[in-house]
């Protein structure tokens, strides 16, 4: 059990990848408030306390006056799921596309980019519900859980990104990103008169800062450095210059990983063939020494 829950700390946090840290906290949660449920209903024949205490200090409310007072919801709220299939469904569709978004623009922009999404679509869903008026019946007392409009943030991040990268889906084929994208958004939207709306609408949310989030950052603008430089300390390794040889040493030496990282930013904001032959060598030396 010890190397289990190892392997599994150094995926969520040795591994480089955010991807995993993101899925393990999705899980450790839902673990947290499910397994105590289970066993409130071996003893009690109901899961009430436990939905109860989940619901109204975790889930987001749409009714201001609630959410003043549960103002920590917009973030605990893209944590929680409704069910086995709601969070298995989301994490697949993270773990899936989520590589795809790393493996183009680098771990660091992960975890910012599934904040915001979550942000983004929990504006949506208070924004809606108290602007709409077929809303104002369900206001006082609607919720919303769910990392999906985290996911949609990055399902279409990665298809604004790389709009003719091609994956094969069960029993379609091969199908462009863009057309994933495209779907989803649409069928969500459809989805709004059916009786998930405020998901639907969180949904839409995230897809919307997905896809402005990596126009901006084709045109020079990264929101997530931008926040993550502010919270920065001291002074930057990029101003400090070392020079070392060691002619003993045979073979290409290790890449810096900023370099690696300025190279990542060029391919995110104007693809892989704007990199120059120097370039490509450097991410080609990367990729061996990972492996």
């Amino acid at each position: 059990m010890s190397t289990l829950w190892q392997n599994i700390s150094s995926k969520m946090l040795r591994s480089g990848s955010k991807l995993y840290l993101l899925i393990g906290i999705n899980v450790i949660v839902y673990l947290a408030i499910n397994i105590p449920a289970v066993v409130e209903w071996l003893f009690t024949g109901s899961m009430d306390v436990i939905t109860y205490y989940s619901n109204e200090y975790l889930a987001l409310p749409a009714y201001l006056p609630k959410l003043l007072v549960r103002f920590w919801t917009p973030l605990t709220y893209m944590f929680m799921h409704a069910g086995i299939f709601h969070i298995l469904f989301n994490m697949l569709w993270l773990y899936w596309i989520g590589q795809i978004f790393e493996e183009f623009s680098g771990y660091k922009r992960t975890v910012g980019l599934y904040l915001m999404g979550g942000f983004a679509g929990a504006l949506f869903y208070i924004l809606s519900y108290n602007f709409f008026p077929v809303f104002a019946s369900a206001l006082p007392l609607s919720t919303a859980v769910g990392a999906s409009a985290s996911v949609m943030a990055v399902i279409v991040a990665t298809a604004t990104l790389l709009p003719d990268y091609t994956i094969p889906l069960f029993i379609i084929g091969p199908v462009k990103l863009k057309w994933i994208a495209i779907a989803y958004v649409v069928f969500d939207f459809i989805s709004i008169a059916g009786p998930n709306s405020g998901g639907e609408i969180a949904h839409l949310g995230g897809a919307l800062i997905g896809f402005v989030y990596i126009k901006r950052l084709q045109k020079g603008h990264d929101w997530i450095s931008s926040i993550t430089n502010l919270f920065k300390a001291g002074p930057r390794l990029s101003n400090l210059k070392v020079v070392a040889r060691n002619t003993a040493k045979k073979g290409p030496s290790r890449p810096r990983q900023e370099d690696v990282d300025r190279i990542l930013d060029k391919i995110s904001t104007n693809g892989y063939e704007s990199l120059n032959k120097e370039e490509k060598e450097i991410l080609f030396r990367a990729s061996k020494n990972e492996s």
